[in-house]
């Protein structure tokens, strides 16, 4: 597959880290401290089932359309599913926006190929907390949160900004707003 050019002149943030480690509701809260100052990525999913995670679901019939006719700007698979980041990150990257997304660790070789400004961004819990938050999200049985938890990075973090999500989500969606901001406050301006 031919890699693009970089998508740009805008910054992605993508927030990466195990299942679990809370990245979906971090960005939420600190999507809310920012107040419109970032655009917020649904990431599209092989999945029908709406509850838990935001994103919107996609056909695999669709997603692998789509996938072939180089629609989307980052697109995986993880755990039996399609994931992808949707046309309208490339068009607010385009437009010089910050993109906030919710990505896959194993994705990062690829994406720092694609895209012009990117800023990883590693959260994290122990593995006690990571086991506790699956099994209370009911979508998996005990050998599957186990896999899940089994799973190694696929590929070097060199993450720009690391959280350990233990505390108030209060606390890492601060820290994720203040970064989002120094990224954008860093951002070339678009004529």
């Amino acid at each position: 597959m031919t890699v693009p050019p970089p998508y740009g002149p805008g910054a992605l943030v993508l927030v990466v880290g195990p299942s679990g480690a809370g990245k979906d509701t971090l960005m939420a809260a600190a999507a809310h401290l920012l107040n419109g100052g970032v655009h917020v990525a649904r990431r599209l999913v092989t999945r029908t089932d709406t509850t838990g995670e935001d994103h919107v679901p996609v056909s695999e019939a669709a997603y692998g359309a789509a996938l072939a006719a180089g629609l989307y700007p980052l697109a995986w698979r993880a755990h039996g599913l399609g994931y992808a980041l949707g046309p309208e990150v490339a068009a607010a990257l385009a437009a010089g926006q910050v993109v906030l997304a919710n990505g896959s660790r194993a994705t990062l070789p690829e994406a720092r190929q694609r895209f012009a400004r990117l800023f990883v961004v590693h959260v994290t819990a122990p593995p006690e907390v990571l086991a506790e938050r699956l099994a209370a999200r009911g979508r998996e049985s005990a050998a599957e949160v186990r896999a899940r938890l089994a799973r190694a990075p696929d590929a070097a973090l060199d993450a720009d900004l690391e959280i350990m999500n233990v505390g108030p989500v209060a606390e890492g969606a601060a820290r994720l707003a203040d970064f989002v901001r120094h990224v954008g406050a860093a951002a070339p301006s678009v004529a």
